[in-house]
């Protein structure tokens, strides 16, 4: 044939099929069409039955209901019997480290270790249905090189907003407690004290890659200072530290068990309070009226107790979580009455990486949340803390084709999600089982 009358009847082909054209192109975002009996929809609690969620690229494109048929050009995922949720959302994490025993951890691992497998622990995150996390404290930058290392694909892992070095002032939870003064570590350090080394140290993490900030308000559980909820900054301290945070388009998550702790958090205008299990009444009642976020780590606590003294924990450690483990319920049920808001957060890192869903039972058994408001606090309430609710928490169109399928129903059974057999990022399948 003719190179003319070839080309000729090339053009013609293409004129009679050009959305044939257009899906077969090299770059065109790949369409998935993924089939379930069921979806939840959080922020209404309601259940869509006979579903079909179609996806162009990393994106939700459209949902349809019983009876509406994708169209041609998609590729078929059929999950059964399945039960469709919004990918999962993990606020508080530590996904570079994983506690083993506390001396190893603290004397004879460095950066480097952490650096090696955080890629691990990303996985089985992932893989656990969390698609999306915060984490709020990593030696070294080891966070940031992470978080753009899944961003780039090299790696797999979860959507990551990081912290980077927790401000910590001296001899606080973030410094090392109760060991000789000769020891010392070298390094890069979120140390700081005084309004204008806060200000600084703010700065030094946004230029470094922070999405957020952490301070470490108040003392701690896994450090040796003599309390777990004394506060740590002064007022004007943590008001510097949320002022220059703000001036740099960042928001801050503050540490604080203490009553005290978590009051000068709040009125500096901190966006949530980690732990927060000593916050009294008008302190929670505050919270409601400025919509901060609570975020309570109760796997964590639990998990202290029942595994420290295989961990090496110290005495003084144990002694601290098992009174602290009397009165959390209490006051966050409290918190709860009250109107706060409450966002998923386990403080993964404490516990082994991919454990994380074991929290929303607790939060059922211990907090007196049904299930929809456990799974609400990781999905809408935790998108809506991150900034990110015209993205995640959802299946809607426009949204992160973020999805997870479990085999019975969540809101019945909370600890469904706890075995999630389907698990799409951004368009793409990391676990179907």
């Amino acid at each position: 044939m003719p190179l003319r009358r070839r080309a000729a009847l090339l053009g013609a082909l293409l004129l009679a099929h050009p959305a044939h054209a257009q899906d077969t192109a090299p770059n065109a975002p790949r369409r998935v069409a993924v089939h379930a009996a069921h979806l939840i929809d959080p922020a209404t609690g309601e259940r869509s039955d006979g579903v079909t969620v179609l996806v162009r690229g990393d994106r939700v494109e459209r949902v349809l209901t019983r009876g509406e048929r994708a169209p041609n050009g998609y590729a078929a995922i059929d999950l059964g019997a399945a039960t469709l949720l919004p990918g999962l959302i993990d606020v508080h994490t530590h996904v570079t480290s994983q506690s083993g025993n506390y001396y190893d951890d603290t004397f004879r691992r460095s950066p480097i270790d952490a650096a090696v497998v955080a890629h691990v622990y990303a996985r089985r995150t992932l893989e656990a249905g969390f698609t999306t996390i915060r984490d709020v404290g990593a030696p070294e930058l080891v966070d940031v090189a992470l978080r753009d290392a899944i961003a780039r694909g090299d790696v797999v892992g979860p959507r990551m907003l990081v912290a980077t070095l927790p401000l910590s002032a001296t001899g606080g939870h973030g410094d090392l407690n109760g060991f000789s003064p000769y020891l010392r570590f070298d390094g890069m350090s979120g140390i700081a004290d005084g309004v204008d080394a806060v200000r600084h140290r703010v700065r030094e993490n946004v230029k470094r890659g922070a999405d957020w900030i952490k301070v470490l308000a108040g003392a701690g559980v896994l450090s040796e200072e003599e309390s777990a909820g004394a506060p740590q900054y002064t007022q004007a301290e943590l008001d510097a530290i949320v002022d220059e945070a703000r001036m740099w388009g960042r928001k801050v998550a503050a540490h604080a068990h203490g009553t005290e702790a978590i009051h000068r958090a709040v009125l500096a205008g901190v966006a949530s309070v980690e732990h927060g299990g000593l916050v009294d009444s008008a302190t929670a009642a505050m919270m409601a009226t400025r919509g901060t976020f609570l975020v309570p780590d109760i796997y964590t606590d639990v998990y202290i107790l029942e595994h420290g003294a295989e961990m090496g924990l110290p005495p003084k450690i144990l002694d601290k979580e098992r009174w602290l483990r009397t009165q959390q319920d209490t006051n966050w049920r409290r918190a709860v009455r009250l109107g706060v808001k409450l966002a998923f957060g386990t403080d993964a890192g404490v516990y082994p990486h991919g454990q994380n869903a074991r929290q929303f039972a607790l939060l059922v058994e211990h907090l007196g949340l049904s299930p929809l408001d456990a799974v609400r606090m990781a999905t809408t309430n935790a998108a809506e803390l991150l900034g990110m609710p015209d993205r995640l928490g959802e299946v809607k169109a426009g949204y992160y084709a973020d999805l997870v399928a479990v085999g019975g129903d969540p809101l019945k059974d909370v600890r469904e999600l706890e075995r999630v057999r389907f698990v799409m990022k951004g368009g793409e399948v990391v676990v179907r089982k």
